[in-house]
This record gives structure tokens, sequence and C-alpha cells, in this order.
């Protein structure tokens, strides 16, 4: 199988990108409750409908809450080879000088929720590029794109080996790179560039030393509650929202 993506938002996004060879399996005795999913499927020409015992739908993925449905995007693939696929270099080279451009770096992020969470406010807010380090983070996985509600296979990404050289070469490309911390100053009175990185760490230490130190500017949340941090993934919504909310 290739692949697999559950949760019905995240599906009907899958079956518009969906190639031959796909298949979308759906427990027989639910076939009712999903007949316009399977009729946007037949409707593509390229994937397969199958109804399935609840029995053999739940093998193809042990352990997945799948209610009902799940589509195999078939054929070969590496991590999450239906998402949109990038190089930070390539990504670059199609920017004019005067362009404008949002860029979200997670360094280090491990809960494939958050990830998820994320790739959905990235899409909602127009990030232009999501960059994620080969090492020590979650991958753009099928838990991911099923929390994002399918956005996650809209968001352009990059899995990068070096989060300071990539951004070394955002830098040398006109961006600005802003880390979020706590001690920060208020993104609230913070007017990023036209083209701006923003720095999310991860859920338990935050930005590493190294890419904290490659920062342009670190800016925070004013909070006023009795807890002293926000949810990566909400944090990441409000400073998304900020840098694309009218000045």
């Amino acid at each position: 199988m290739g692949e697999k993506i559950y949760g019905h938002h995240a599906i009907e996004e899958a079956v518009k990108k969906a190639g031959m060879g796909s298949t979308l399996y759906i427990e027989r005795t639910k076939a009712d409750k999903f007949s316009s999913l399977i009729r946007e499927a037949k409707l593509t020409g390229k994937i397969a409908v199958r109804k399935v015992s609840r029995d053999e739908l739940e093998r193809m993925l042990p352990g997945a809450d799948l209610r009902g449905a799940l589509l195999d995007m078939g054929g070969p693939r590496r991590g999450a080879s239906r998402l949109i696929e990038t190089s930070v270099e390539e990504f670059c080279s199609k920017l004019g000088d005067d362009d404008e451009a949002l860029v979200l770096m997670l360094d280090g992020i491990t809960d494939p929720h958050n990830l998820g969470a994320i790739l959905r406010s990235a899409d909602q807010f127009g990030v232009d590029l999501v960059i994620i380090p080969e090492r020590r983070s979650v991958q753009a996985n099928e838990t991911v794109v099923k929390v994002s509600s399918g956005a996650a296979q809209y968001v352009p990404m990059s899995v990068v080996t070096n989060l300071s050289r990539a951004l070394g070469t955002l830098k040398e490309n006109g961006f600005w790179v802003y880390g979020a911390d706590m001690a920060g100053e208020s993104s609230y009175t913070t007017r990023l560039a036209r083209k701006s990185v923003i720095v999310m760490g991860s859920e338990g230490d935050g930005m590493s030393q190294l890419v904290r130190k490659n920062c342009d500017y670190i800016i925070s949340i004013p909070m006023r509650g009795h807890i002293d941090s926000l949810n990566v993934s909400v944090a990441a919504g409000i400073l998304l929202y900020e840098a694309r909310r009218p000045v």
C-alpha cells in the first residue's frame, strides 16, 4: 500500500490529488454515510472504491481511528510524497527582489498533532513554505495529514539537514528572521519585513541555541494568564495571524 489517509476532511482533500492506482476503502455497513465521498472518488476516474468489513479495514492501519474510511494513495512513496516538497534554494530562486513571502520554520516539533495543527494554520494564513529538520522532528505522516484536515497537502514543505544553513540561505535572499520566545519583544508592536521567517521552537526546549543566534529579532506573545506558555500550535497560529494582519 502507499500513503494512507484517514479522517473525512483529510480524505476529501486527498481525493482531489489522488493519482491512478489509488483505492478508497469504505466500511461496508457505513457506505450510505460516505455516499458523497464515494461519488467524488469515482468521478475522478482514478480511484477504485472497495467496500470491506470493519476488521479488514482496521487491519490496514492498526491503532488508527479510521471511522469507516481509508484512502490508499497507492504507488511508492518517501515519507508523505503526495505533499508539496521543495528545497529552500528552489523556493528562493522563484522569488523576486520585491516579492512578499512568509516562511515558517519549526525547530524540533515532535508531536504529530502539533505539526498537523500548525500546518492547518499555515494553510489558512497563506504560509509560503514550512521548514522542518530531518532529524529530531516528527515528519509529515498519516496522522499529521489527518489532524491538518488535509491542509498539509497544500502547504509547500522543505525537510532540511541543517536549520541554521537554511536560515543563512534565506537571509542571503532578503529574509529577516523572527524567533518566538517568551523573553522577546511584543509581537503586537513588531512590524515584520516583507520577506519574513517565523521560527517556532520545540514543545519542551524551545529554539536551539544555534538557531536562536541566527534570528534577527526575538518576539513574544503578550499574555495575562496564570500559566507560563501556550501550546506551540496555538502560538504559531497567533503569530501567523499577526504576520498577515493588515497594519
